[in-house]
């Protein structure tokens, strides 16, 4: 047995049921122990996820420690029809997770002694129990960054905004490392605290797994999704309604519909599992588009990778507020190989990795003639099939297992125990 432990907290990690979040820490998991670590999983109860599914739980490696502390989500287990008081959810719903989350967490460190612990973001508890358990134990604590914790004007509240700013501090503070998904997002905390040696600071992009897409190969249907000469175009995941704010999409998709230049026999886009469905139908009905919009509920992921592998076109969305960050699902779109259509800010990070794998259609997520535009190129293109996805050689160097090779570097180069 490896005396090299790293102690994981993460929030996201099967049964969970959501959309790529999940995918980061249960890759980390899956690959640690082939560069001669092995992690051991704190992670919330079941009971504090809305949803929940099985489809994942085979893939937490066979033996590897799993412990799953009481917490509870504030909205849904402490309310008061729909109602709580803000200090109850603070740093997040999920705050009653930290007592126990402390207590199991110094149990491991207490019995396993890692040499490391890593805790992961956007679930402030989790970085709150790390930090936390560094400062009882003296562990080096790398704490990963999927999202930055604060920018100007977010999170919106401002009692919520002064909180994570000071765990943030504190985090910065106290880390060894800290961990983020984007060029950008390293480069305003790097600006944000100058006073931190530039090592302290790392990228470790997200990325698809090789092994899920193989799995979902096997037995794909062959066919495409649509009917004869209809179109159909995917948005997998969550779309946030201000961040990757798809009204003029919508706006663009009306006005083609009115000018006579589609039909829901020609283009039917999907999006699947959105977060906000209720918000959607609602709009969509407003826009006159719900007969060529369809919003789909969540299923399983491979189920969703196959969905991606059938689809024409592969839609995505990220607003300019949202410049520093790439969305995880752009991954699995390079290796699904299938085209995308990115709607998003020409200053963003996203539109950078765009073209570095070489991805032509993208238009400015704010500007409908543009949308509107691309959407008419694109499907003149795909009638005449001239449609192409990310070259797989290009898609390849996203892989999990290669940001697995990334993040064992640094866990090497820690200091040892304070």
């Amino acid at each position: 047995m490896t005396d090299k432990r790293v102690l994981m907290i993460a929030y996201h990690y099967p049964p969970v049921r959501t959309s790529s979040g999940i995918q980061r820490t249960l890759k980390f998991s899956s690959y640690l122990r082939d560069h001669g670590w092995e992690p051991m999983i704190l992670t919330i109860s079941p009971r504090a996820y809305e949803s929940v599914s099985n489809d994942q739980m085979g893939e937490i490696p066979e033996g590897m420690v799993v412990e799953r502390a009481f917490g509870l989500d504030t909205a849904r287990h402490l309310s008061i029809k729909g109602r709580y008081l803000r200090w109850m959810a603070q740093p997040d719903r999920w705050a009653s997770w930290w007592p126990m989350g402390v207590i199991k967490g110094l149990s491991l460190i207490r019995r396993y002694k890692p040499k490391a612990i890593f805790a992961t973001y956007p679930i402030a508890t989790a970085h709150l129990i790390g930090l936390t358990l560094q400062r009882l134990t003296g562990v080096p604590l790398i704490v990963d960054f999927r999202d930055a914790m604060t920018e100007p004007g977010y999170p919106v509240n401002p009692t919520t905004w002064k909180l994570h700013r000071k765990l943030e501090q504190a985090l910065i503070k106290h880390c060894s490392r800290a961990v983020f998904t984007t060029n950008g997002t390293r480069e305003m905390y790097a600006k944000r605290y100058p006073n931190i040696p530039a090592e302290n600071w790392a990228v470790i992009e997200n990325g698809f797994d090789e092994e899920n897409f193989r799995d979902a190969e096997n037995g794909l249907d062959a066919s495409r999704l649509g009917a004869d000469g209809q179109m159909i175009l995917v948005h997998s995941g969550v779309l946030y309604p201000q961040e990757r704010d798809p009204k003029p999409f919508f706006t663009a998709l009306r006005d083609m519909k009115n000018a006579g230049e589609i039909s829901a026999d020609k283009l039917k886009v999907i999006l699947r599992a959105t977060g906000s469905d209720d918000y959607y139908s609602k709009l969509l009905s407003e826009f006159g588009i719900d007969d060529i919009v369809s919003i789909e509920p969540m299923v399983a992921y491979r189920t969703a990778l196959q969905e991606m592998m059938r689809a024409d076109g592969l839609l995505l969305l990220q607003g300019a507020a949202c410049n520093k960050q790439i969305p995880a699902k752009l991954y699995e779109y390079a290796r699904a190989g299938r085209p995308i259509l990115a709607l998003t800010d020409f200053a963003s990070n996203t539109a950078e990795l765009l073209g570095k794998l070489e991805t032509p259609w993208v238009a400015d997520i704010a500007e409908t003639e543009s949308i509107r535009k691309l959407l008419g190129d694109v499907m003149s293109q795909w009638r005449r099939g001239l449609l192409t996805g990310v070259r797989r050689e290009l898609a390849d160097g996203c892989s999990r297992r290669s940001r697995t090779d990334e993040l064992v570097r640094i866990l090497d180069s820690l200091p040892e125990k304070a």
